[in-house]
């Protein structure tokens, strides 16, 4: 006799008939996203708590530690200026595992390829795999491929899994963050979410915009061993700054103030959203992070990561206080206030 879970006669959490289309619609981001995670994976799954929720996990498997993080794109188009699915998907692995304090080490790479793909575009996003682990200094160790039916999967989709040693002993999550913490921003802000548009649509703007897709391990770690005092880290993709902030302040349970002054976003950045109606801020980056640090050690931080190419633009745009628990407020250039949310849906679908 066969005795089914308990867990599997539940009735399912979620009214699954209303995320289809909502899904589908907004390109599986925001608000609606966030509501899935916690209401259906979380509780099928046993996550750790809210204050531990990341882009990766650190385990222990007998006396070492190991990070270990998983991520699929889907970006459309396959090419863009500044980089493509394949630089995409080593890059923002790596990111991960930074974001966890680890250094990066080996990358699985998983494919799926659709019936009729031509075999150059094949090539030439491998090709980009290969040129990104090299760069990053990481090892492709296994993957898979598979074929589906024409017109089910966009050309390819990319599914990579990335492993990393932590570099340090501290906590770096959400549930580490303290009032008085300093929020540093690596560079300027929005530029791979712009980039995107531009190819999908078609757009030519004055000034060419090129994704600012990279790997950002390197300051990262300076940061960890120059014994900076980092208690959380995280990368603003889909959802851009404003998303993951609040992400972060929800799982602190404390708040997060940003000052707009301090906010980099470059003209022609800028001039775009305007013109398409975007707020830069929750604007898709993928090659950009957000460090919360000790108050006492955020200078020193800016000097490190500005010795890094891809950091070299960092500053502080903001601080952390006990009040209003759990959210988020930006201080605009005319010094007036507002409540920065997360959008109900993604402002730019398939960025990733």
């Amino acid at each position: 006799m066969t005795v089914e879970p308990r867990e599997l006669r539940l009735a399912c959490p979620v009214p699954l008939a209303q995320y289809p289309r909502v899904l589908l619609a907004h390109g599986g981001g925001g608000r609606l996203m966030h509501q899935l995670i916690e209401q259906m994976f979380v509780r099928g799954f046993g996550a750790r708590p809210a204050g531990e929720r990341h882009d990766g996990a650190t385990l222990a498997l007998g006396a070492e530690r190991v990070s270990f993080t998983t991520d699929s794109y889907v970006v459309r188009p396959l090419f863009l200026a500044g980089g493509d699915i394949g630089t995409l998907a080593v890059n923002g692995t790596v990111n991960d595992l930074a974001m966890c304090g680890a250094r990066p080490r080996a990358l699985s790479v998983g494919f799926i390829l659709e019936e009729g793909l031509e075999m150059e575009t094949l090539w030439r996003v491998v090709q980009s795999i290969g040129r990104a682990a090299a760069g990053a200094g990481v090892a492709i160790v296994t993957g898979d491929t598979k074929v589906v039916e024409r017109g089910k999967a966009d050309g390819l989709y990319v599914n990579t899994a990335g492993i990393g040693v932590p570099v340090s002993e501290r906590r770096i999550a959400p549930a580490s963050v303290r009032p008085g913490d300093v929020v540093l921003v690596s560079g300027d802000l929005g530029r791979h979410g712009m980039a995107i548009m531009a190819a999908r649509e078609g757009l030519e703007f004055e000034s060419s915009i090129e994704s600012d897709c990279a790997p950002v391990h390197e300051p990262v770690l300076a940061l960890l061993e120059a014994g900076i005092e980092v208690h959380c880290l995280r990368d603003p993709t889909r959802g851009g700054l404003a998303t993951t902030l609040v992400e972060i302040a929800r799982d602190a349970h404390l708040h997060v103030e940003v000052d707009e002054r301090t906010v980099a976003v470059r003209e022609d950045v800028r001039a775009a959203c305007e013109i398409l109606g975007l707020d830069p801020l929750y604007v898709a980056n993928e090659g950009r992070f957000v460090a919360f640090v000790a108050p006492s050690d955020a200078e020193r931080a800016l000097e490190v990561l500005r010795a890094h190419r891809v950091s070299a633009e960092a500053r502080a745009i903001g601080t952390v206080e006990a009040e209003p628990g759990g959210q988020v407020s930006l201080r605009s250039v005319f010094g007036s206030r507002r409540v920065i949310d997360m959008l109900s849906g993604e402002q730019l679908p398939r960025i990733c």
